[in-house]
C-alpha cells in the first residue's frame, strides 16, 4: 500500500508538471495572435509576464498559505487548459496566463516547501518536473507536434481537452487530499521559512547566479526541447538531404533528454567544467552547423541540460524563493524575447540590436548556464575551502523515488519511439502525382499565417482539407516556420506531407532568421537551395529553389516570400536576386511568390522580365501580394481560391502541362487566348468543390471561376 500511494503520488504530479509545460508553450502561441493581426507590438504581450508570478514568495504569508493548502497552484494551472472552452481569444489569453501563473507558482512552492533535508521530497518533486516534460514531448510526437489539450485545440481540430480536464481533475484531488508522509516533515517544514544561519551565507551569496541558471535551463528546455522536431528543423538544410527527419530521428531527441536527466543525481559529473565545455561545443554546433554535425550537437546539449537540472533546482531550492525566481523568470522572458528580437527586429524596440544574431542568445544562456552550474556545485559539491563532501551527492532520495522517476522517464521514451514507428511509414511512403498520363503539374502558393487562423485555432486540419480538395502538385506555404516559442515550438508541415503524402521541404532552418517559406511536393526534390535574399533595412526575406523530377523532366521551382511594402529598396533588390536565379537556369521553370507589387509596377516588369518567365494572366490586375510565372511550360488555367478564415490571404494556383523528354518548346510564346472550360478533358480541369459557395470559406472568387488559356 505505502509504495501504492507514493506511485499514485508522484503520477499526479508528474501529470500536473505535464500541465506546467503545456500551460507554459501555449502562454507564447495565445499571446502571438495579437501582434500577428495587429502588425506590431499590441499591448497584449504583456501577459508573458504572468510567469513571473513565484516572485510572491518572497511574502511570508503567502508562502505559508501555498505550503499548507498546495491544490491552490494546481487548480491555478488547469485554467490553463480548461481556457481552450471559450471561443473569445481574449479569454482565452486571460485563461492561458492565469494557468501559466499557477504553473509557475507552484514549481516555486514545490521547490521551496520540499527543501526539508533527508525526506527525498524535493528530488520527488524534481523528478516529477523532469517526468511532465518528458510526456509532454512524447505526447507531441503522437500528435505530430501539437500538444492535444493546448488552448488552441479544440474537438474539430483534434483536441483531447477534455480529457486532459478530467485527468487534470483526478490529479488536483490527489494533492488536496494528500497527507505529509511523516509528520516530523511537516514540523521541519513549519518551524521556519529560512534554513539554519550557517547555510544562509552561503546561499545568499549564490541567488544571483543560481537565478541566472535557473532562467537559461528553462529558455533552453522550452526554445531548444519542447518538441522532438525542434533541433532538427534547425539543422535543416534542404535536398539532397543534409539533416535527420523529424520522423523517426525525433526520438533521439528525448532519448538523449531523458539520459541526461537519468545521471543527474551525479552531481560531480553533471556540474563539471569539461562536461559544461563539451556542451557548450554542442551549442555552437546546433547554432551554426547544418546538416547531422548541427544535430547531434543539440543531443549532446540536450543530454547535458537534462544532467544538470537536478543541481541548479536544488541550488534554486536553497536560495532566498523571491528574489532568485524573480532574476530567474525575468531573465528567462528576457531570453524569450532576444529569441524573438533575433526575427522579429523589425517590428520591435531595438529590434536592429539582435537582428539575425540567435549566436548571441545562445552565448548569453550557455554563460548562465555555467553560472548556475557552478553556484550549485559551490553549494551541493564543495566545501568552503574546496574540499569535497559526499553527503549530499548520494542523498538524492530512496532508490525506490529514483527507480520510479526513471521507469517514467524511458516510458516517455518508448512511447516517444512507439509514436516515430507508427508515422514512419506515412512519413516515407512514396508520393504519387495527381495526373501522370496528362503530363499535368498544379502549382499553389498560400501565406498560411503560421498555422493560426482568424479566431486563434490551430489551423492545419483546414489547410488539410484545402489541399486535399484543390490537389496541387507543388505548393508553396509563406510565414511558415513555426518552430519558435511565440508560435508554439511545432511544424505542422508533418502531418500535411503525412496525411497528404508529399515530399516536405521546411524551407530555411529557424536559425536563419526568417518568417520561413515551406514547399511540399507530389514529384521528387533533386535538389532544394535556401536562399537569404537581400534585405538591408527590412525583414529578412527567404526563397527556396527546388529543382523537381516532373515526369522525367527537371522543372525548377521558386516559392519566396518578399519584404514589406514599407522597404522599396529591399524589394526591388530581393525581386532582382530572384530573376537572376531564374534567368540563370536552363529548365523549364514555375514561380510562385509573394512579391508585394502592383501589375506591371517596377519590380513585376523586373521579376517577369529579367526573369525570363511570362505571367500566368497579365490582365489580372488584382493582385498586390502573390503572384505566379512560368516557362518552358504550356499554361493550362489559373485559379484564385478564397481564403476562408485560415489567413488573410486568398490561394492563387496554376495547371501547367510538361513537355516530352527531350522536347523543346523554348522558342514557344504562350497564347493569352482564354477558352471554355470544356477546351480541355475532365482530368484537366480544376476541381469542382470549389464552384458556386464552396466548401468550408473556400471558393473561386475574383473570376468566379477558374481560366483556361488555348
Amino acid at each position: 500500500m505505502e509504495m501504492s500511494r507514493q506511485t499514485r503520488h508522484f503520477v499526479a504530479d508528474a501529470y500536473l508538471s505535464f500541465v506546467f509545460w503545456t500551460v507554459l508553450t501555449s502562454l507564447g502561441l495565445c499571446i502571438w495572435y495579437f501582434p500577428l493581426w495587429h502588425m506590431g507590438i499590441s499591448g497584449y504581450e504583456v501577459a508573458l509576464f504572468a510567469d513571473m508570478s513565484p516572485v510572491l514568495l518572497g511574502i511570508p504569508a503567502l508562502r505559508r498559505m501555498l505550503r499548507q493548502h498546495r491544490g491552490i497552484s494546481a487548480a491555478l494551472s488547469l485554467a490553463g487548459i480548461i481556457a481552450y472552452a471559450t471561443a473569445n481569444p481574449e479569454k482565452r489569453l486571460l485563461g492561458v496566463a492565469i494557468g501559466t501563473a499557477g504553473a509557475m507558482l507552484g514549481l516555486g512552492s514545490a521547490m521551496y516547501e520540499d527543501r526539508v533535508a533527508g525526506t527525498g521530497r524535493l528530488d520527488r518533486s524534481i523528478q516529477a518536473w523532469e517526468a511532465g516534460l518528458l510526456l509532454s514531448v512524447a505526447l507531441r510526437m503522437f500528435f505530430q507536434t501539437n500538444n492535444p489539450v493546448w488552448a488552441t485545440m479544440n474537438e474539430v481540430n483534434g483536441g483531447w481537452n477534455k480529457t486532459g480536464i478530467a485527468l487534470g481533475l483526478l490529479a488536483l484531488a490527489d494533492v488536496v487530499t494528500r497527507r505529509s508522509d511523516e509528520h516530523t516533515e511537516a514540523r521541519a517544514a513549519k518551524r521556519s521559512d529560512l534554513p539554519a544561519a550557517a547555510a544562509t551565507a552561503q546561499r545568499r551569496a549564490a541567488w544571483m547566479p543560481t537565478g541566472l541558471g535557473f532562467g537559461a535551463l528553462l529558455f533552453t528546455l522550452h526554445s531548444m526541447y519542447s518538441d522532438s522536431a525542434i533541433i532538427g528543423r534547425w539543422s535543416w538544410d534542404g535536398y539532397p538531404s543534409t539533416g535527420p527527419a523529424p520522423v523517426p530521428w525525433g526520438g533521439l531527441v528525448v532519448t538523449a533528454l531523458a539520459g541526461g536527466f537519468s545521471v543527474g543525481h551525479r552531481l560531480e559529473l553533471a556540474t563539471g567544467m569539461l562536461w559544461w565545455a563539451v556542451a557548450s561545443a554542442g551549442a555552437c554546433a546546433i547554432t551554426l552547423v547544418p546538416g547531422w554535425s548541427g544535430f547531434a550537437g543539440g543531443l549532446v546539449l540536450a543530454a547535458y541540460v537534462g544532467s544538470v537540472t537536478r543541481s541548479i533546482l536544488h541550488a534554486v531550492a536553497r536560495s532566498p524563493p523571491g528574489r532568485t525566481f524573480f532574476v530567474g523568470v525575468l531573465w528567462y522572458n528576457i531570453l524569450v524575447l532576444g529569441h524573438v528580437w533575433v526575427v522579429a527586429y523589425e517590428f520591435v524596440p531595438g529590434g536592429p540590436l539582435l537582428r539575425e544574431r540567435t549566436w548571441v542568445v545562445m552565448l548569453a544562456t550557455m554563460l548562465s548556464l555555467y553560472a548556475g552550474v557552478r553556484a550549485a556545485r559551490a553549494s551541493l559539491v564543495e566545501r568552503p575551502g574546496g574540499a569535497r563532501h559526499t553527503a549530499v551527492v548520494t542523498a538524492a532520495g530512496p532508490r525506490s523515488d529514483r527507480r520510479r522517476a526513471r521507469s517514467v522517464a524511458w516510458a516517455a521514451v518508448v512511447l516517444g519511439w512507439g509514436a516515430m514507428m507508427m508515422r514512419l511509414p506515412a512519413a516515407t511512403r512514396t508520393p504519387v502525382p495527381f495526373h501522370e498520363p496528362e503530363r499535368l503539374i498544379t502549382a499553389a502558393i498560400w501565406t498560411v499565417h503560421f498555422d493560426l487562423d482568424n479566431d486563434m485555432w490551430l489551423a492545419e486540419n483546414r489547410i488539410i482539407d484545402a489541399v486535399r480538395d484543390l490537389e496541387p502538385d507543388v505548393m508553396g506555404f509563406l510565414e511558415s516556420d513555426t518552430e519558435r516559442i511565440i508560435m508554439g515550438q511545432r511544424d505542422w508541415t508533418q502531418r500535411v506531407a503525412e496525411e497528404l503524402g508529399y515530399y516536405v521541404d521546411y524551407g530555411p532552418s529557424p536559425r536563419k532568421h526568417t518568417w520561413g517559406c515551406a514547399m511540399i511536393s507530389k514529384f521528387p526534390i533533386v535538389n532544394s537551395t535556401h536562399h537569404l535574399l537581400p534585405s538591408p533595412v527590412g525583414e529578412l526575406a527567404c526563397a527556396i529553389h527546388a529543382t523537381l523530377d516532373v515526369h522525367g523532366r527537371p522543372v525548377d521551382v521558386i516559392i519566396s516570400h518578399n519584404g514589406q511594402e514599407e522597404n522599396p529598396l529591399d524589394r526591388r533588390l530581393q525581386t532582382t536576386e530572384l530573376a537572376r536565379i531564374m534567368r540563370e537556369s536552363q529548365n523549364p521553370f514555375i514561380f510562385t511568390g509573394y512579391v508585394v507589387t502592383k501589375p506591371h509596377a517596377e519590380n513585376y516588369k523586373i521579376l517577369y522580365d529579367q526573369g525570363r518567365i511570362h505571367d500566368i494572366d497579365p490582365t489580372d490586375s488584382d493582385r498586390w501580394c502573390q503572384y505566379i510565372g512560368y516557362r518552358g511550360l504550356k499554361r493550362v488555367g489559373y485559379a484564385r481560391v478564397s481564403r476562408g478564415t485560415i489567413t488573410d490571404t486568398e490561394i492563387q494556383v496554376g495547371k501547367f502541362a510538361v513537355p516530352q523528354p527531350g522536347e523543346d518548346i523554348s522558342a514557344w510564346k504562350p497564347s493569352y487566348k482564354r477558352v471554355d472550360e470544356a477546351h480541355y478533358a475532365p482530368e484537366y480541369h480544376f476541381p469542382k468543390v470549389f464552384r458556386g459557395k464552396g466548401v468550408r470559406g473556400h471558393f473561386y472568387h475574383v473570376f468566379k471561376e477558374p481560366r483556361y488559356f488555348d
